[in-house]
Order: structure tokens, then sequence, then C-alpha cells
């Protein structure tokens, strides 16, 4: 479990001449005992000055983290919960920002063996109470920006104790995070976890039914390295990297397209903690940190393109998107804008992350694909209907990845087994969106299977919103489609029957504000249409694409 290196992952170090040839070569290293927190923290904590973490805040403030650093606080945090009844197999729910805490939170956690349970800051008090209650969670760890909604989301729970991180004045049952580690040992004995125990459940909105628990095991980390090497390293790992992303770090994309793939090579990756994302803030982030290698979501390359910076930007060699199609004009954008930089898209899902991605470093870049399946992956189209033949090569199909022996690939659904039955079969994972693949191999992006809503990165399940607005008393019946947005690529839209005699503007902002009280800030519905009645089915479910045919999305 504590070997330095694995060396399927570095196969950055040795020369192909073509990306067939790193393929073939390529098979998966999986030890039998492994432990992500290891190889993120605690093999680098020996280097005393090499840094890990470079956080800063919103007010200014600044901190460097080094590996040993990490260690001795991860190994603290793990005693106090220990102390406080968590064990093995544990769920612990981390509701923290981009700060070094929200690293320490979750490698705490796992040299526990318990499991992480990521919670996006933005959520309100009814989605952090069915997440945490659903993986029935024995303790949680918040940030001060999130405390109250924390707070009356676990009202009804049994924690056995909450942390809380800034400036909080704490009540009976919560401590400060750093006055509680005092007085516990920077000694701890790791536990010994097998690949195949679970780390991490990361919850992920679909289009019926409640919000998913996805169970991800520790090898799941492996399964994120050779794409993080060929897409957001484009076959390069520098002695002076640093990785950011501005994404929140409670997804899968953040945590493990950049930021515990970068620790586990241990290289230092930026923690801003500074609220909403500002264009001119990244572009002073990547100056001043000599950020090298960038995962944007879309949104905020559009909102960067639109700025005019005055910054030294050649640091960066490689930019990264995901998440949605990032256009042609954003890749000539940052070419020119990070002194040739090259621009790479990759695709990927919270079941089975980084799958497809562009390699330029042995692949020719082709407008209006993803890319090729990575290292390791066997991703097909299949017959989107029986889930068995694959289609013709340029044939419209589900997206699919092997799933046996693929590392990436989630164990199940948390509680929810007819669930993973529909999601794992023929042994494919079906992803559930629909693509196109080409003779060579490349892969392009077509449309969702399913009626999830991409709204800036972001995967939002329709159901969560309509069901929370149906709780207003205005609301008679709601239903929410998708529809394009030229900055977030798509956002909710509520199509409302409502029992207000002449519903109007100040109606829909009730409605807007009812939604951000209760779930995440960005699931509310931006757009809102009072109509007379929804189009249903037979047996009386709506018929969103019929609605999605009002819009002219059909």
């Amino acid at each position: 479990m504590r070997g330095d290196r694995l060396d399927a992952y570095h196969f950055y170090e040795h020369s192909y001449e073509s990306y067939d040839a790193l393929r073939d070569d390529f098979e998966w290293e999986v030890p039998e005992q492994f432990n992500m927190a290891w190889y993120v923290c605690d093999r680098w904590a020996d280097d005393k000055g090499r840094v890990a973490v470079f956080g800063e805040h919103e007010s200014g403030a600044r901190e460097t983290y080094t590996f040993w650093q990490l260690q001795n606080a991860t190994n603290r945090l793990a005693n106090y919960l220990s102390d406080h009844g968590v064990e093995a197999g544990d769920r612990v729910g981390v509701n923290l920002p981009q700060r070094v805490e929200t690293v320490i939170a979750h490698v705490a956690c796992w040299k526990l063996g318990a499991v992480s349970v990521p919670l996006s800051t933005l959520f309100g008090p009814d989605a952090i109470e069915y997440r945490l209650e659903d993986s029935d969670a024995v303790a949680g760890i918040v940030d001060e920006s999130n405390v109250e909604d924390f707070r009356e989301g676990t009202e009804e729970l049994s924690l056995n104790t909450t942390l809380t991180v800034g400036d909080v004045a704490t009540r009976d049952g919560e401590a400060d995070l750093w006055a509680a580690l005092e007085g516990y040992s920077r000694e701890f004995e790791m536990a010994e976890t097998d690949s195949e125990d679970d780390a991490i459940i990361i919850y992920t909105s679909g289009t019926t039914g409640d919000p998913k628990g996805v169970r991800h095991a520790h090898r799941m980390l492996l399964g994120h390295l050779p794409l993080f090497i060929t897409t957001f390293g484009n076959m390069e790992m520098h002695d002076d990297d640093v990785f950011w992303t501005p994404a929140e770090w409670a997804w899968v994309a953040s945590l493990f397209d950049v930021l515990f793939p970068g620790l586990y090579y241990g290289k230092p990756v930026v923690a801003y903690n500074g609220g909403q994302f500002d264009p001119e803030t990244a572009f002073r982030i990547i100056e001043e940190y000599g950020v090298s290698n960038f995962f944007g979501p879309p949104t905020a390359l559009r909102m960067m393109m639109r700025a005019d910076p005055d910054y030294r930007l050649d640091t960066i060699r490689t930019i990264s998107g995901g998440g949605e199609s990032l256009g042609q004009d954003i890749v000539e954008w940052a070419e020119e804008t990070f002194d040739g930089a090259v621009v790479h898209e990759g695709y990927g899902q919270t079941e089975a992350n980084m799958l497809v991605g562009d390699c330029t470093a042995l692949l020719e870049f082709r407008e209006g694909t993803m890319g090729r399946a990575g290292p390791g992956h066997e991703i097909a189209i299949v017959d989107p209907d029986t889930a068995e033949a694959t289609v013709e090569p340029g044939e419209v199909g589900e997206i699919a990845v092997r799933y046996e022996g693929n590392p990436v690939c989630f164990k199940e659904y948390w509680n929810k087994p007819e669930r993973t039955s529909r999601k794992v079969q023929n042994g494919w994972l079906l992803t559930e969106d629909l693509g196109r693949m080409d003779e060579d191999g490349y892969v392009a992006f077509e449309s969702r299977k399913d009626d999830v809503i991409i709204s800036a990165g972001y995967r939002i399940g329709p159901v969560e919103i309509e069901e929370s607005m149906a709780d207003h008393d205005a609301v008679a019946d709601v239903a929410v489609i998708g529809v394009p947005d030229d900055e977030r690529g798509e956002v909710p839209k509520a199509f409302v029957v409502s029992n207000a005699s002449d519903p109007d503007d100040s109606l829909r902002k009730s409605l807007r504000q009812h939604v951000r009280d209760r779930l995440a800030q960005y699931e509310y519905p931006r757009e809102i249409e009072f109509v007379d009645e929804l189009p249903k089915t037979s047996t009386g479910k709506v018929r969103r694409a019929s609605l999605r045919e009002r819009e002219g999305l059909q």
C-alpha cells in the first residue's frame, strides 16, 4: 500500500511514436492494498519544504502548506475523529470551499478508513439534509460561509461531532477545527485499506428520483491518472508545475481532475477561496502563482475572454475544459492570450470520470470532438435502446465504457441497486449521453439521453428543482427543462401552473429565492414561464420532450 511509486502512471517519462503505441503499452497497476491518503500526502512529507497548497482568501490573507504540514494536520484530525466515534467505513460530510482544510478533511477521513462525502457550499438546508441523512453520516465539517444552512439541515440528524472552519461562534455539539486539533497527536497509524474499500461518496443529480450517492473506492484516484497526464499535462510533468481550477472543490471534476492528481504527483495546487468567479482575479492568480496547468469550466473561460488582461501569462502551458463543448473561439483566444498554450477538452462523469480527452502531443486536434479514449479505457458507442451491439462509425449511440477492471468506474449507487443495474449493463457502464465515434476513435458529444441540465459545468437534475418549487404555496404544478444560454451553456427554465390569480414578476422573484434558499444557488430557475397546464403522458408524467419542442429545442 505504501510504495513510493507506481510505474504505470509515469508513462510521460517515455517517448511514444503514436497515441496508439501508448494505449497498446499501457496497463492498469492497482495494488491490492491502496490508500489514497498515503499517495497524495504522506509519501511526500519527508521533504519538509515541498509545497502542497498555495492558499489565498478573498480578504487577501495567504498561506502556504507543505506536505509535511498536511501530514501533521491530517493525523491530528484523524485522531480527533476517531476519538469522537468515527470508525472505518463511516461517512463524514465535508461542506467546505477551496481551502487547505478541505484537503485536510478528505485525507484525514481516508487515513481513518472512513468515507468522505463532499457537499457544495452552495447547498441549502434541504440539499444538505438529504445527502447526510441518505449516507447516514456520523460527522460533518462545515465552512463559515454555509454554517447556517448546515445547521438547519442537520437539526433532525444525530451527528457525533461537527467541526467548523472560519469565523464561527460555535454551539453545543460544534467545535472549531483548529482549536479541536490542539492536544491531539500528530502521529497516526493509517488504516490498511484495500483498493476496493469505499473512500468517497459523491452525490449526482439525475432526471428522476432523488440525487444518487456514487460510491467510489480508493482505486478511483488511479483511474484518473492516465488522462491527467495526457489531457491535463499533454504528456509532460515539470518540476515547477502548479495546478489550479476555479471550480468549487465539491465535485468529481475539481477534486479528481486537478486537486488530488496534482498532489499525487507531488505538485502544488492553488486554493482560492474568493467567492464568485472573477476573471480579473483569475488572471492575477495565474501570474502570481505561476500556474502552468489550468482547468477552466467553459463558463469561466468565456468570462475571461471578455476581459482585457494586463498580466504575464506565459507560465500556462495547458488549458483543459469539460462539462460542455469549448468551441473554436475559446481555443483560438486561449492560444493567443496564453502565449501558445494548448487547449484540450475532456469528458467524463461522476460515475466514471476522465474517460476521453485531447492530447495534442500525440494526437491531431479535431474540431467538434472531445479527443480519444484515454489510456486504459475501452470506449464504445452502443445501441441506446439495447446497450448491446456497438453502432457503426459516425452513427449516434450511447457513449459507454467497459466496466470490469477499470479503476475509475464507481462501485455502485449508495442504497440504489436497481439504479446500478440500469447503469451497468452487458459489461458496459452506460453514460446516458449520446455521441458519435469516427473510424479513428475520436468521440463527439451529441446530446444527453436523459434530461440532466448542464449549466456552467454543473449537472442539475430537474426533479430536485420541481420538488422544491412545488412546496411553494403559489405553485400548483411545475416542470423544468434546460434552455440555451450564451454564458452558461444551459440554464434551468421552469414552466409553472400557478395558484395565484395574476402571477407576475414578483412571484417569479419569490419562486427563484424559494429554490435558492433550499437547494444549491446555481440550481434556481433563471427563466420562469407561467402556463395554464403542462403536457402530460397518459400516466400523468410530464412530457419534457413536448416542452423542449415548444422551445424549439427538439
